[in-house]
């Protein structure tokens, strides 16, 4: 008999850390999630990320809206790296959501670019960003088995 996974919601701006056998789970509305385990460890982290665009351009993302994600990034790098100190062979699979007629398109691409070569700079190996616009996104990730799914 296979036993039930505990699930856990990562809210908007959050991020989760496991060392154990778990299903992370976000809404996707504007967001990007990153996912981050490692392949020896099985330990993993989701970090949720809200896409809000301020400015006067629709692709404008100010320096501390970046300065913001990246620090969240950091420590959720950090944390898991505390929980799990053998966590040396990273691996990072990012997926994002754009409102249909959204103008962030631009500054999504920006995002993502930065949130690559930071995790490229942590020592992850990085899988090309699954970026969809339409309809809101759910994302279930099992970092155990480095698995994503995202409908």
């Amino acid at each position: 008999m296979e036993a039930t996974l505990r699930e856990v919601l990562v809210a908007p701006d959050r991020f989760e850390i496991a060392t154990d056998d778990v299903v992370f789970r976000a809404e996707l509305h504007s967001a990007i999630a990153v996912c981050v385990y490692d392949t020896v460890g099985e330990a993993g982290a989701l970090l949720h990320l809200r896409f809000i665009l301020r400015g006067a351009q629709p692709a404008d993302v100010t320096d501390t809206t970046l300065a913001t994600e990246l620090l969240l990034l950091d420590r959720c790098i950090e944390a898991l790296r505390e929980v799990s100190p053998g966590a040396r062979h990273l691996q990072a699979k990012i997926a994002a959501h754009l409102p249909e007629h959204s103008t962030a398109g631009e500054a999504c691409d920006r995002v993502l670019v930065l949130v690559s070569h930071f995790l490229r700079d942590a020592g992850a190996d990085v899988a090309p960003a699954d970026v969809a616009v339409g309809a809101p996104r759910r994302l279930h990730f099992r970092p155990s088995m480095g698995w994503v799914q995202v409908r």
